[in-house]
């Protein structure tokens, strides 16, 4: 890596550790070893390497709480390993941790959610989850509910995700994605997430 690239680097790694991120960060590494960064990607090599805090306010509570998050790719082979195992695409799995915890494994919502996958203490309790903060049981509970819901609602990953986010009940009540703004913004942003992914 050349000087440039390391100075670049620095530039953008080292300030947000000290300070919040305001825009979703994505980077790649090209043939020569040299990393890349945008926060506008036209490339499909271009994968999250940081998350937008300003975006989402439970979010920004959540990592007030909670801490910061860690790099989406130490997560790949677990997320690859259920996503196989559960028949999940693993580009859905990943937007869903995006949107749910920004990649912080120890993110805890104002409503109780907990983990990479944001999982209720009672949806993790059903799913077999010991420990939501362990990042492989989390993500595993989060894909196997995910099949679920995909399940339930014949592969139509917009229902899905409107169940993942506002429940299964409320989704059945309505026959369809709730009339709630959080949860039509949610469906929006996890499946924008996941064209970023594939």
């Amino acid at each position: 890596m050349n000087k440039l690239s390391l100075w670049v680097v620095a530039f953008l790694v080292v300030p947000s550790m000290a300070m919040p991120v305001f825009a979703d960060i994505y980077k790649y590494e090209d043939e020569e070893g040299v990393l890349h960064f945008t926060d506008a990607p036209t490339d499909k090599r271009f994968k999250i390497f940081m998350r937008d805090l300003k975006k989402d306010k439970r979010l920004r509570t959540t990592f007030r709480l909670a801490g910061c998050a860690r790099n989406p790719e130490e997560f790949e082979p677990i997320i690859n390993e259920c996503s196989i195992k559960y028949g999940v695409d693993k580009a859905l799995v990943k937007a869903v941790i995006h949107a749910e915890s920004g990649y912080n494994p120890t993110a805890v919502s104002s409503k109780g959610a907990q983990g990479l996958m944001q999982l209720m203490p009672k949806t993790a309790q059903g799913l077999k989850v010991a420990n939501s903060f362990d990042p492989a049981d989390n993500i595993r509970g989060g894909v196997k509910y995910l099949r679920f819901l995909l399940d339930t609602f014949k592969g139509d990953e917009a229902l899905a995700l409107a169940a993942y986010n506002s429940g299964l009940n409320r989704v059945a009540k309505y026959g369809g994605i709730p009339p709630y703004q959080e949860t039509r913004n949610y469906v929006t942003k996890v499946l924008n997430y996941k064209k970023n992914y594939e």
